[in-house]
């Protein structure tokens, strides 16, 4: 009887062990200071259109983020809002699953501008804006600091390099990138999915399409290519592919043709409504640190 209750008393402190382990880490947003909110708001036009709630969780997962991630400039100075996009460009892809880790990489290394295969950022043949490292650069991805601001700058190219790079360690979770990034896609939607890219690859090669024709080159520089497209413009692709929306939206669980994608066009003023939502004039709230 009493061994029994030792076991019982055992898995119940297991359960209940094991619950906390697997339960959403938060990190606590006081920290996230308003400078950085104003980041959001000024460059992140996802982050603009999520509502309360999520932002407080966008806001905790950049915390979470550079938590575990370096920034590390090279030849180049970075500042806040180069730490801050880069975190963006990790968590949009990935914000409807809320246990999400990246375990393939520590750091991110920010070049001032294009590079070559040999990462001089001088000299002929600079037409490199992102790479995923692997070998002795595993852990690491490099990305153009020019491409990384313009990407959330233009917002009718349909392109975006730091999402297209963070899209390819997705694609690298089960193991392989490979354009199939089974990690996303159940298992019944692989051979329509394959079948989908391969078409959709013979219309770019063919000048038939309007998905940026770097995509026609595999099926895995496709997924990252047409992933930028789907949260950059994704009322256009519904449009012109409403299949391949679908598809997308099944893999990344967000209904992005439902948001209002806005940056804030102008400087929020000190008498304008306070980003965060708390009722408050900008002056008095998280604009006091610029009004002090």
């Amino acid at each position: 009887m009493g061994i029994t209750v030792v076991v019982v008393f055992g898995v119940v402190i297991y359960v209940l062990f094991r619950k906390d382990l697997t339960k959403e880490k938060v990190f606590d947003v006081s920290a996230f200071l308003p400078k950085w909110r104003l980041i959001l708001v000024e460059h992140v036009a996802f982050y603009n259109s999520l509502n309360d709630e999520e932002k407080v969780r966008f806001e905790s997962n950049i915390l979470e983020f550079l938590s575990e991630v370096r920034v590390t400039g090279i030849d180049v100075k970075i500042d806040d809002t180069d730490r801050i996009l880069v975190a963006a460009s990790a968590i949009i892809p990935t914000f409807a699953f809320p246990d999400w880790k990246y375990k393939t990489i520590d750091e991110v290394l920010l070049y001032p501008n294009a590079f070559n295969e040999k990462f001089e950022t001088k000299g002929p043949n600079r037409n490199i804006l992102g790479m995923v490292g692997d070998g002795h650069l595993n852990g690491t991805m490099i990305l153009s600091k020019q491409a990384l601001i313009h990407g959330f700058l233009n917002e009718t190219d349909k392109r975006n390099t730091a999402i297209h790079e963070f899209v390819h360690l997705i694609d690298k979770e089960d193991g392989a990138i490979d354009g199939i990034p089974e990690v996303l896609l159940h298992k019944q939607y692989a051979i329509p999915w394959i079948e989908l890219i391969t078409c959709k690859i013979e219309e770019i090669n063919k000048g038939k399409s309007d998905i940026n024709s770097y995509g026609g080159t595999s099926h895995i520089e496709f997924l990252a290519v047409v992933s930028e497209y789907f949260f950059e413009r994704p009322h256009l692709l519904q449009s012109k592919h409403p299949e391949l929306y679908d598809m997308m939206e099944q893999m990344f669980q967000q209904e992005m043709s439902d948001k209002t994608l806005e940056r804030q066009k102008n400087r929020i003023g000190r008498n304008d409504r306070c980003p965060c939502n708390k009722g408050k004039k900008f002056k008095n709230c998280c604009g006091a640190i610029y009004y002090s």
